[in-house]
């Protein structure tokens, strides 16, 4: 496929339509060098290019931002484009010599959500169905294998840091090696059908080891099979502490109960000393008034009473009767006095057994609790028990967890022995050095005719940091200037079109290139002669004032800039 148009356009109607032709295609800036104080930078040189990879599928972002500083957006830019509905379309065509060849038309605009524009010959589409549809156009059947279209063109579009200064790894800076193996074994006709198949495996594998990593930061397998044993003695240790705890499940209760068993006891030796002392006083009382009962010799104290009588007269009671008053009232007094004894001898008997059954009930409950060792104790024992029990999940957790990844592992790196089997075997060696044969064929031919060096290609098997196979290919050569880096990728990229087209493998017929002003101007006239011989395009983006005599010519222009006509218009439009 060939470049034929690419065309800006606005509400206002069509701001650039720049018609590219085979051979060479400068874009220029006409910036009058007698001016110091105009340069040919920022009036969007570059952006062409970007705009052509916008239309194939990348993000667009730099087209409106500081590519240094990817926060930093051209707030100009990025308005006009949104504010101005501004759409871009890239004609495709297959052959430029036959006005009857397929042509592939890509149609973006820079809005989002409902109002965005993504098409393809006319017919929207979503970003997947876009990947898709361009993916089956440009390389028949591949989609959704790997290498992915973005990354096979990408050496066909050079315009930034990392793709001018690298001749086969044109990708991104975080792209692992499993995907240039992928990719330059698709380039080169050694496409292995297990390329997408072991990239995910190899994916796999990465997260599988870093989770094992992060999973062994502080400690292996081994040093958390060992706590975990350690963690599961302490456990048993524990447990039969807990077993043997003197634990009363009652304590509160009874020592409740013992404080009211004291009381009782202490009420009731209270009551029974004063029962005591009433008994006593009685039984004293008793004694008292049974010793005043008269005993004496009753025919004596008659005598003594008949002399009494005889001497007064008037008294009218014998003494016998007398005598019988005096005693029967010191007994009616001992009756009176003890007619509570009884009732209090029962009391003091029923006050004594109850105390005594208190005071037995005392001594069991004082042993219960002194028996009883502290409740917090207990809680110490059953928190270290918890801890004991969280630390045990922890590493049963972890060790689940890295036999699960370790068998993964197993089972992933299995896999990808087999297919390494397959991709290492002496047939798979013999194609690839066949393949890079044809290749080096035109790389030489090619770097030949432009420096009078041959340059080729080579692919070592290497082992990576995690003990895998992999395809490393890499140019042989010894260039290290800027701008002889540069003719090699040019010469690389030259080569790699014709060895395509030899080997029936679909490719990109055109080249898109910022900074080559780095190539000396002897290269740059020998590469004009030799792209224009052959079918390609060569557009490059460069200073004009930087470009030899024999390049300095309308013939090669395809679009011309300056400060005072930027690609935009904007300030035109403004």
């Amino acid at each position: 496929m060939f470049l034929k148009s690419l065309t800006i356009t606005g509400d206002s109607g069509v701001i650039r339509e720049i018609k590219f032709r085979r051979g060479v295609n400068l874009i220029v800036d006409e910036t009058p060098v007698t001016d110091e104080k105009k340069t040919g930078n920022n009036v969007g040189k570059t952006t062409v290019l970007m705009l052509i990879d916008y239309c194939l599928g990348s993000s667009g972002k730099g087209i409106y931002t500081d590519p240094e500083n990817r926060r930093n957006e051209y707030k100009l830019v990025k308005d006009f484009l949104i504010n101005n509905k501004v759409l871009v379309t890239l004609v495709l065509k297959a052959d430029l010599s036959d006005s009857n060849s397929s042509e592939l038309k890509l149609e973006r605009n820079f809005l989002a959500r409902s109002k965005i524009i993504r098409r393809i010959n006319d017919i929207d589409h979503t970003e997947e169905s876009f990947d898709e549809t361009i993916t089956n156009y440009l390389f028949p059947g591949h989609f959704p294998k790997k290498p992915t279209y973005r990354q096979i063109i990408s050496h066909n579009i050079r315009y930034q840091d990392l793709s001018n200064e690298n001749t086969l790894r044109t990708l991104d800076k975080f792209t692992p090696d499993v995907d240039y193996e992928t990719l330059h074994l698709f380039m080169f006709g050694c496409d292995f059908e297990h390329g997408d198949l072991k990239q995910e495996l190899l994916s796999k594998i990465k997260t599988e080891l870093t989770f094992k990593n992060r999973l062994e930061q502080n400690q292996t397998k081994a040093a958390y099979e060992t706590a975990l044993s350690l963690t599961e003695e302490e456990i048993k240790k524990l447990d039969t502490k807990k077993a043997n705890f003197n634990l009363n499940v009652n304590f509160e209760a009874d020592l409740d109960k013992l404080n009211e068993v004291k009381y009782r006891i202490s009420f009731l030796s209270s009551e029974l000393g004063r029962l005591n002392i009433r008994r006593s006083l009685i039984l004293e009382s008793e004694q008292d008034l049974r010793s005043n009962k008269s005993s004496i010799d009753i025919e004596q104290l008659r005598l003594i009473y008949k002399q009494a009588t005889e001497k007064v007269s008037g008294i009218q009671k014998t003494f016998e009767e007398l005598y019988n008053f005096h005693n029967s009232m010191i007994v009616e007094k001992i009756a009176f006095i003890t007619k509570d004894l009884p009732k209090l001898e029962a009391s003091i008997k029923s006050n004594s057994a109850q105390l005594s059954r208190y005071l037995e009930e005392e001594v069991k409950l004082s042993e219960a609790i002194t028996l009883t060792e502290p409740f917090e104790e207990l809680e110490k024992i059953i928190n270290l028990l918890n801890d004991k029990f969280r630390q045990k999940g922890d590493y049963e957790n972890t060790i689940r967890q890295l036999s699960e990844t370790e068998s993964n592992l197993d089972d992933l790196n299995n896999e990808l022995n087999k297919i390494d089997d397959v991709l290492f075997s002496e047939e798979s060696e013999i194609k690839i050095k066949l393949q890079l044969s044809k290749f080096n064929k035109f790389f030489s031919e090619v770097s030949q005719s432009l420096y009078g060096e041959q340059y080729a290609v080579v692919a070592n098997t290497v082992i990576n940091k995690n003990g895998q196979r992999l395809y490393k290919f890499s140019a042989f050569n010894t260039n290290i200037s800027s701008g002889k880096k540069q003719g090699e990728i040019t010469c690389f990229d030259i080569a790699y079109i014709l060895f395509a087209d030899q080997e029936n493998v679909p490719c990109l017929h055109f080249l898109l290139y910022d900074k080559k002003e780095l190539m000396h101007d002897n290269q740059l006239i020998k590469l004009a002669n030799l792209v224009n011989d052959l079918n390609i395009q060569f557009v490059a983006s460069m200073l004009k004032d930087k470009l030899p005599e024999e390049l300095n010519k309308e013939e090669y222009f395809i679009l011309k800039l300056s400060q005072s006509d930027k690609l935009f218009r904007i300030e035109s439009s403004a």
